[in-house]
């Protein structure tokens, strides 16, 4: 059974695909690609169908990262296949409870950076939207670093499946 996870920020064409893309990564180099499905989707549909910010593609690219990307919007018919819904900021998360059909739905709704031991109580991912290249390498910093948590805590999860 695919174990699924859905980043979401607000137009998914910064964050969200960043975090996705990481995410991604992290899954393949762990040998978990087949157990594993990665997506994102924003609150809002004002990009749906468009790419990644350029400068989201440029950070992700001198990174070694994939980039290839199509915005669109979260949707909460979406929920039952999914097993976490991971937020990258509160005004997502609390958006994505209001969507949340069920109370299950809601209890799989997470803070990425609450997955980084180092995060603090800050646990949002800041919007590089309005700055320069040096908030998208911030951003790339939280996502990798809250990456490595996630990734613990779906390999625990998937290992409870099948034992």
């Amino acid at each position: 059974m695919t174990y699924r996870v859905c980043f979401v920020c607000t137009g998914n064409i910064c964050r969200s695909p960043m975090a996705e893309h990481v995410f991604r990564a992290r899954v393949s180099e762990a040998g978990l690609a087949g157990a594993v499905e990665v997506d994102s989707a924003g609150t809002g549909g004002w990009h749906e169908g468009h790419g990644a910010d350029p400068r989201t593609v440029a950070v992700l690219d001198a990174h070694g990262y994939t980039s290839e990307h199509t915005a669109r919007q979260f949707r909460a018919s979406w929920f039952p296949a999914l097993d976490l819904v991971i937020a990258l900021d509160e005004g997502h998360a609390r958006e994505l409870r209001r969507l949340a059909p069920t109370p299950e739905d809601a209890a799989k709704i997470r803070l990425l950076r609450s997955y980084d031991p180092g995060a603090g109580t800050d646990l949002d991912v800041p919007d590089p939207y309005y700055g320069d290249r040096e908030g998208f390498e911030e951003c790339l910093e939280m996502v990798e670093a809250a990456s490595e948590g996630l990734l613990a805590a779906v390999s625990e999860e998937i290992g409870e499946r099948t034992s």
